[in-house]
């Protein structure tokens, strides 16, 4: 490749009813510019994520020994032994406005509805009104740098109309990100709609037709730009064919696993045994999330996103993690040591697959740095103990270096602290300062 030859940083592969963009390769970089600063590409975007759990946790299985960087994991956080030095966890944070405070029941549609907002909710199941949540501030802000503002998911059919719980709208239950006070943004909940969201040529009627002529020739997205593909690579520096060689095969191969998964069952039945219907497997859905999350960072396609696991107060059965009884039904253990167990099993479960994807966002190079070490992943519940239903002391893990304005590795433990402080931290980091979010009081300081 020429030293001199450079290609724009929007490029993309564009074939039938397929639009693919690249990952940032050296070819899109001057020289200047490809330098690295902290471990991570000076030039590099920085990436905001939240991963919500449901039904708080087993807070005596969770919590770590010590603090600073010499803690000690806890039996819940073992499966990101390998990530230790990726991640803080961060004690005593709390979202004080998921608290009833004189609204009585219905604190599981609180803590979704509260966790990105730092809001109350209005008890009602037809006036919704909570408040903007904090990654459409950051979409709002640097959303018009890429292809989509932000990105929304979750491995749970929705009920949006009507009330779920003590007389919340179901709104409030099953979405985590909102656009306004009133408006919700509804997750897409197929790993296929999602993956045409990020790969398909666009929402035109020719784009959808061409789309469905792909399908019913049973071929790849990259069928269909590989004149295109092989013309670049003839281009490209040796770094940057292997670095988009890896790319590619990582379409092809979440392709082939949506379509190994089958399609996502109509609703998860109470009390249901298991996975639902034909080759689906909760696992597979979660993790084919987790690869579409960081192929839209990978490409730059976003650079926020959420991902609502599943909403608070399902009752999901988890047998393939050795819990074949309700989620939910676990969560209000009442110190039962069998049910304590069992919750513990399902946190456990729920951690290796946030490893997973860790490993996903490590793996992907910029520069001398990962794709993680520039992003800021939230990973947490909206309860602590489910049993009492409480908000505070939160279980929550920052993953991602934040470009090098973030210090992980450490357990970070304060006194009561509003969450909302730390969005305060994240927002700065994201180029979409505020001076105020939700209930905020100042800056999270201590994640420097």
């Amino acid at each position: 490749m020429s030293k001199n030859w450079q290609i724009p940083r929007r490029t993309f592969l564009r074939g039938m009813g397929t639009v693919i963009a690249l990952p940032v390769l050296d070819a899109m970089l001057p020289s200047a510019i490809a330098q690295t600063v902290g471990g991570a590409p000076a030039a590099a975007p920085k990436r905001m994520a939240f991963v919500y759990l449901p039904n708080g946790m087993n807070m005596a299985k969770w919590a770590p020994e010590g603090v600073g960087a010499d803690y000690k994991l806890s039996p819940t956080m073992e499966p990101l032994a390998a990530h230790k030095a990726d991640f803080n966890v961060i004690s005593g944070l709390a979202q004080r406005k998921a608290f009833g405070n004189g609204d009585g029941g219905g604190d599981h549609a609180r803590s979704s509805a509260t966790f990105l907002t730092g809001c109350q909710a209005k008890k009602s199941a037809s006036d919704i009104h909570i408040g903007i949540s904090v990654d459409q501030v950051a979409a709002n802000a640097i959303g018009d740098n890429t292809r989509f503002p932000s990105l929304e998911l979750s491995c749970d059919r929705g009920q949006e109309a009507g009330s779920c719980d003590s007389g919340y709208s179901c709104a409030y239950q099953f979405n985590i990100s909102w656009r306004s006070e009133t408006q919700p943004m509804n997750p897409e909940i197929e790993p296929k709609a999602a993956f045409d969201r990020l790969f398909g040529g666009g929402s035109s009627d020719e784009s959808r037709e061409a789309r469905l002529r792909r399908e019913n020739q049973n071929k790849s997205v990259l069928d269909f730009v590989l004149g295109q593909t092989k013309s670049l690579q003839r281009n490209l520096g040796t770094n940057d064919r292997q670095k988009l060689d890896e790319y590619l095969t990582a379409i092809r191969d979440v392709e082939k696993r949506i379509e190994q998964n089958g399609k996502m069952p109509p609703a998860v039945p109470e009390g249901a045994m298991g996975d639902m219907e034909g080759d689906y497997t909760f696992e597979r859905h979660m993790r084919l999330m987790f690869d579409l999350m960081t192929l839209s960072f990978q490409t730059d396609s976003t650079r926020v996103a959420t991902f609502l696991v599943s909403h608070d107060g399902g009752n999901r059965p988890y047998p393939f993690a050795g819990v074949p009884s309700g989620h939910h039904s676990m969560s209000h253990h009442g110190n039962n040591p069998e049910k304590l167990a069992s919750l513990a099993k399902i946190d456990h479960w729920h951690v290796t697959q946030f490893a997973y994807f860790l490993e996903k966002m490590k793996s992907v190079k910029e520069g001398n740095g990962t794709l993680l070490d520039n992003s800021m992943i939230v990973f947490g519940a909206g309860i602590s103990d489910p049993n009492q239903h409480l908000h505070d002391n939160l279980p929550i893990v920052v993953a991602g270096r934040g470009g090098g304005t973030i210090t992980p590795g450490r357990h970070i433990k304060v006194d009561e602290t509003q969450m909302t402080n730390l969005y305060l931290s994240l927002l700065d980091r994201m180029g979409a300062p505020v001076e105020r979010f939700g209930d905020s009081k100042g800056k999270f300081e201590a994640i420097a």
